[in-house]
């Protein structure tokens, strides 16, 4: 199968179950963390061995986040090095992310202060800052300031 007959068979699925308001190129920040309300801009880029090789995914938007380099948006999720699956699509990919938010590895850093952070038990200052950022960078409206 070739990646572009997967895509579209990815998009017909998408239409069929009416999940036509995805959005492959955006990450919204989920409920109950600091990045609640901001809108990521991601880049994605998918291989022509797709689906036997995972897209490459990046944060265009800045976010800081444990998990994700500041600087490049490189993300460290194991779905897109070694714990890639044809079963994954780019649907179940980006909710992947997207839980990531939730849920930072700090163990795994490419962002160390986000990690050194964490792994000091310091969550307040980790989402101070990550929530700063959000408002700066992740088009996150002004009365989300007082959050």
């Amino acid at each position: 199968m070739t990646a572009r007959t997967r895509l579209v068979k990815e998009l017909k699925e998408l239409s069929r179950t009416h999940a036509t308001d995805t959005n492959y190129h955006r990450a919204q920040g989920p409920n109950g963390t600091p990045y609640q309300g901001g809108v990521f801009q991601l880049n994605i880029r998918v291989p022509d061995q797709y689906p036997l090789v995972p897209p490459t995914v990046q944060y265009h938007t800045r976010i800081f986040h444990s998990n994700v380099h500041f600087k490049t948006g490189e993300i460290c999720l194991d779905i897109l090095k070694n714990a890639w699956s044809p079963a994954w699509t780019l649907q179940s990919t980006c909710q992947a992310i997207v839980a990531l938010m939730s849920d930072a590895a700090p163990d795994s850093p490419l962002n160390c202060d986000a990690g050194n952070l964490l792994r000091a038990g310091d969550v307040r200052g980790y989402n101070a800052l990550a929530h700063i950022c959000c408002v700066l960078h992740g088009s996150l409206p002004s009365e989300y300031m007082s959050a």
